[in-house]
């Protein structure tokens, strides 16, 4: 790579380039100590085999490697290392992994793990990821740990909790004359449909929700874990097509691309006023203004987002945490009337209880909360003359648990962050695969009622499996971080271009992908690598974005959407814009053929307008 990583990045840290293994038709990625890319024949068997370690909010240890041997032939290849992860308290767990991998398709796995003290953890062992590309709805094969065998599907809806439980081997059709079995030991499985928080795999997990965690794994007693997978079936090596370009074809007109929405928090708006010129050229349709009384927001921070609204001729939305501690009618009621001391101009206000930004696991207790039906009741008395959205102010997961009365509503909305679960690169881009199932779903479940998806940003705002988010003071790549260090970089211009490329179809009123400042804005803030005020990488996207807002709908698709993600919009006059975004670190040559423009070459995370 040419390009220098900081303007990729934002930061100059690099990821461990990974190491591939081969063995006949079989390969892999060793990456840090896991498995990626599982592939016989060039096809994708298995996203990623990984031995985990949870802490005690949901975030991942990252232990470092010790004694690693690698050893590869033509026909099997061998990788042992030793790992420890530091826990709290001094405590220490320590493991010792070995991994076999044969050219008749064989696999294997293995993890013995040994608390030096009891080690107190949400999560150790194994996690499997199956794709979802070509896999969804499919048929599999689900051995149960009581010996049954079933015959069942992957889901292709998503589904809100665990499709297979007790699970001790699944199989399933890699390509038509070869299955792949996948067998875990050493506990009891269960699978989780990891659409729900845009990962692009369905994960086979140790350890089931039901039980409680955390827990803690006894000192002195050795826990082993083995995952083996067996490919069965012809062993041809499909030809890969290595850099062909892509090609870029446009389809049929549609609906109208949506309204783009930026997000303001209060504790911005000083900034946001300071830089009005900015804010116009940026051109957002939509301004979706910050509210929650629950962590001290009042009638100043009102006023200050009237400020705003009186400035900036947008439309506005209220995101409003409703408290839910007693009178709903009083709580309300007496939001509306700090708008209206406020001079605040509205269009409209989005409402959800407090209690909801925390998610609740398979086999919780369900946390007080008045029914909704109350709580949309009681917001539109309050504002009667305005229109009414609700959902999850946390992801497309809870809404897909705790499925709103959508009568009620004008507009439903929830949103999606890429770290939950895993915060490396390759697995930001892939989340972009879900985006449609997450789309088709929320169709699926309300119909055609109006759907906003945002703020979806790559850094979470908030944390709903644990007690909060994850500081990242030094800028690196850390799941469930409240700032990511790409925010700064390329990589997150073209991640949001890809992100619109994937959701629009689904018809979106309304979609929001960044705040105006801060660490999930279009300008830096201070403290930051770039310069205060000034703007980031991702403001060329989403000034993109808000240019084609209102357009009409141009279907746009790629010879390969892992390379290249289009989006298109034709003006009333005829004219046709369209935004290309390589999702890759490497230069992609395209055929632009189709649009007037011959071939081209994107180098690594760019964005382009035509037209």
């Amino acid at each position: 790579m040419t390009a220098d990583p900081f303007l990729l990045y934002g930061t100059h840290a690099s990821e461990a380039e990974p190491v591939r293994l081969n063995a006949g038709p079989l390969s892999a990625d060793f990456v840090n100590g896991n498995l990626r890319g599982i592939r016989h024949g060039g096809m994708e068997v298995l996203r990623a085999i990984a031995y985990i370690v949870r802490d005690c909010d949901w975030g991942t240890y990252e232990p470092e490697l010790t004694d690693l041997v690698i050893e590869q032939n033509d026909d099997r290849f061998s990788v042992r290392y030793s790992a420890s992860c530091d826990g709290p308290g001094g405590s220490r767990l320590r493991f010792r992994a070995t991994i076999e991998g044969s050219a008749d398709g064989t696999l294997v796995f293995d993890v013995s793990a040994l608390p030096e003290s009891d080690f107190e953890t949400n999560r150790c062992g194994f996690c499997i990821l199956h794709p979802i590309a070509g896999l969804a709805g499919s048929p599999v094969k689900v051995e149960h740990t009581d010996g049954r065998v079933v015959d069942t599907e992957l889901p292709l809806l998503i589904d809100p909790w665990q499709p297979f439980k007790d699970m001790r081997a699944i199989t399933h059709q890699v390509r038509p004359g070869v299955t792949a079995e996948c067998r875990m030991e050493g506990d009891t499985f269960e699978m989780e449909d990891q659409r729900n928080w845009s990962d692009a795999s369905y994960k086979t997990y140790v350890r089931p929700l039901e039980l409680p965690w955390p827990y803690v794994l006894p000192g002195g007693q050795t826990n082993r874990q083995t995952v083996s997978l067996r490919i069965a079936g012809e062993s041809k090596v499909e030809a890969t097509t290595g850099l062909s370009p892509v090609r870029i074809e446009l389809g049929e007109a549609g609906s109208k691309l949506p309204d783009i929405g930026v997000i303001i928090y209060p504790e911005d708006l000083e900034t946001a006023l300071g830089n009005l010129p900015v804010l116009n050229k940026l051109g957002p349709q939509q301004l979706l203004l910050h509210f929650d009384p629950t962590r001290g927001h009042g009638l100043d921070a009102l006023r200050a987002h009237a400020s705003l609204a009186d400035a900036y001729k947008a439309a506005t939305t209220l995101e409003c945490v409703v408290a839910c501690s007693g009178d709903l009618d009083a709580e309300l009621s007496g939001v509306a009337d700090m708008v209206r001391r406020a001079g605040l101009r509205l269009d409209a206000v989005a409402v959800s209880p407090s209690v909801d930004r925390q998610s609740t696991p398979p086999g919780s207790a369900w946390p007080p909360c008045p029914p909704l039906e109350d709580v949309y009741a009681a917001a539109r008395r309050a504002f009667p003359d305005i229109r009414l959205g609700g959902g999850m102010f946390s992801y497309f997961t809870e809404l897909n648990r705790k499925r709103v009365p959508a009568g009620q509503l004008d507009f439903v909305t929830h949103c999606t962050c890429p770290i939950v679960h895993a915060a490396d690169d390759l697995s930001i881009i892939q989340s972009l695969e879900a985006l449609p199932f997450i789309t088709g779903s929320t169709r699926a479940i309300f119909g055609d009622k109006p759907y906003r998806i945002g703020p979806s940003t790559i850094a979470m705002r908030q944390n709903p499996y644990g007690g909060a988010t994850k500081d990242n003071p030094q800028g690196q790549r850390i799941a469930m971080a409240d700032r990511d260090p790409r925010h700064n970089g390329q990589f997150a211009a073209a991640w949001t271009i890809g992100y619109a490329a994937r959701l629009v179809p689904a018809g979106l009123e309304m979609l929001t992908l960044s705040s105006f400042t801060g660490p999930f804005g279009v300008l830096a803030a201070g403290g930051e690598p770039i310069a205060e005020g000034e703007p980031r990488p991702l403001f060329q996207a989403i000034k993109g974005l808000c240019d084609l807002a209102g357009l009409t709908y141009v279907a746009a698709r790629t010879s390969d959407e892992t390379r290249i993600a289009v989006l298109a919009g034709r003006s009333a006059s005829g004219e046709t814009i369209v935004w290309l975004a390589n999702l890759t670190a490497g230069d992609v040559p395209v055929d632009a053929s189709a649009l007037g423009q011959g071939h081209l070459v994107m180098s690594p995370y760019a964005i382009a307008r035509i037209g």
